[in-house]
């Protein structure tokens, strides 16, 4: 039979499901299976994942996907095999904070998730000793979205956890952590490792040194015995052992944080280059190369890859924190849709919001705000108004806060962007993106493949085994499939956006 055809795996671990995607070297998708994990909310502002179901839900997608593009996963000789996965790249939920045991490889505790406020009033208490020296060494304004404090929170009210990770019983990572080292073997010598993209958003990482901080770990009191070593994001990691299945002895060559993941598989390599992801919340990057661009319009400035051995690359960033969760919060609450799909046929019964603005502070407001006292609201309401207003507000919200964090990119970055490359599960709403182009009176741009997040955990993994050979390689497999162009009157646009900082600004500090 003819050889196998090689491909690449890449594992999605984001906020609301897992999947596992195969990509040729075109990067179009040869198999894809999907799992959802359990939502947990205890407390209002609390978040939380079970971690030990997201590793069950990692395994059951990965033997979904190969069996759906059978592979041979090199030495396994089986006559039906068609593939042989040449390397596995991870992408992941940033943020979001698990502690585990070392020996018995269980968590301590649910996963503290990056939408979680809980350490809220910590963040107050590092307030009052001035601020600014955190984003200084982090790039990151002291945030409750961040992993330091939600470490800090585990280490202090788990009983018992403070003693156990002083002691070196504990292990923290962020999900791509906990992913590699159960891929590695877990318990039994499973790597402890994290990439620079995630290590950049834990609050405890030098921008410029690329390593923990000691100054940073001892004023969040955490041990250093807890963290990770921090690897390139395209690099030789390990490989995948005691699975039992075809990946055993794959090489793990690629970790992304998701949305620089997204960044890569939308081939942003140049400065200036910005894409925009759609997904839970919204996340616009801007790479700005080996510059680290300090933000004084309410950014954030992370790392943006590091390949091997190159100096790392540096982006701006905008973070949303409730764009797509707010079609679930419609469905799943409200129940004014019976599925997400329904939101747009919805808005579309009524030609415009009807004077309706939802401002969606579910967990405050993140940039350029960073407020969180910030609570949701809906302004505007009269008898007028109807469910197909209010769905139409709700999509339109999305719009208006990446109307505020491109402003605000532009002002930080000097540059004026001609258009915006978009991604993830909204940008199939085109009543959102014609929307979307007319706020920002720019071009909006989709790429003919749309799985852009693990694309980009793909991109990281085949480089460092030469699937790829370079970034030049990667522009090659990247064309438009849509574009949405301006078609809305200035004075209207502006009206409309006036309307809703109208509204943003009486719902800041609600509490």
């Amino acid at each position: 039979m003819p050889p196998a055809t090689r491909c690449i795996a890449a594992l999605d671990q984001g906020t609301t499901s897992t999947r596992c995607i195969l990509f040729d070297h075109q990067g179009d998708i040869l198999a894809i299976a999907r799992r959802e994990h359990a939502q947990h909310f205890p407390q209002p502002g609390w978040v939380e994942h079970d971690a030990a179901e997201i590793w069950r839900n990692t395994l059951v997608v990965l033997a979904e996907a190969l069996a759906r593009a059978p592979v041979d996963a090199g030495g396994d000789a089986r006559a039906s095999a068609r593939f042989e996965v040449a390397a596995l790249g991870i992408t992941n939920q940033r943020e979001t904070t698990v502690l585990w045991n070392r020996r018995t490889g269980e968590p301590i505790h649910h996963a503290l998730v990056w939408q979680d406020t809980r350490v809220e009033p910590l963040v107050q208490e590092y307030l009052r000793g001035g601020g600014e020296r955190f984003r200084e060494l982090t790039g990151l304004p002291l945030a409750s979205y961040f992993s330091a404090l939600k470490i800090r929170w585990l280490l202090d009210n788990v009983p018992g956890a403070r003693v156990a990770a002083e002691s070196g019983e504990l292990a923290f990572g962020t999900m791509d952590c906990w992913t590699v080292w159960n891929l590695t073997g877990g318990r039994d010598g499973g790597l402890h490792v994290t990439d620079v993209t995630n290590a950049s958003r834990t609050q405890l990482m030098n921008l410029r040194t690329l390593d923990w901080d000691d100054w940073l770990l001892e004023t969040f009191r955490i041990p250093r015995s807890l963290l990770p070593r921090i690897v390139s994001s395209s690099a030789r990691i390990g490989e995948v052992r005691a699975l039992g299945d075809a990946l055993d002895g794959i090489p793990i060559t690629g970790i992304l944080g998701d949305q620089q993941a997204a960044l890569v598989g939308q081939c942003c390599f140049a400065p200036g280059e910005a894409k925009n992801t759609y997904g839970t919340g919204c996340f616009l990057l801007m790479n700005t190369g080996r510059d680290i661009v300090p933000s004084r319009a309410g950014l954030i400035t992370t790392v943006a890859h590091r390949f091997g051995d190159e100096p790392a690359a540096y982006a701006l960033e905008g973070s949303i924190a409730v764009t797509g969760s707010l079609v679930q919060w419609l469905r799943d609450s409200l129940k004014i849709i019976s599925s997400s799909g329904e939101v747009e046929a919805l808005a579309r019964e009524v030609e415009d919001n009807g004077g309706v603005y939802f401002v969606p502070a579910f967990s405050g407001l993140y940039a350029p705000h960073w407020n969180a006292g910030a609570r949701g609201a809906v302004m505007g309401l009269t008898r007028y108004a109807t469910k197909a207003h209010i769905a139409r507000a709700a999509l339109e919200s999305t719009a208006y806060q990446v109307r505020e964090v491109l402003d605000a990119m532009q002002r930080d970055a000097g540059i004026t962007l001609s258009e915006l490359r978009v991604d993830g599960g909204m940008v199939a709403n085109g009543l959102l993106m014609q929307f979307q182009a007319d706020l920002l009176d720019r071009a909006v741009v989709a790429p003919r493949v749309t799985e852009t997040t693990a694309l980009g955990a793909a991109y990281a993994a085949g480089l460092a085994v030469g699937f790829w050979k370079n970034t030049d390689d990667l522009r090659q497999n990247w064309s438009e499939a849509q574009r949405w162009l301006p078609a809305m009157p200035a004075g209207r646009r502006e009206k409309l956006f006036r309307e809703w900082s109208k509204a943003v600004g009486r719902t800041l500090d609600w509490i």
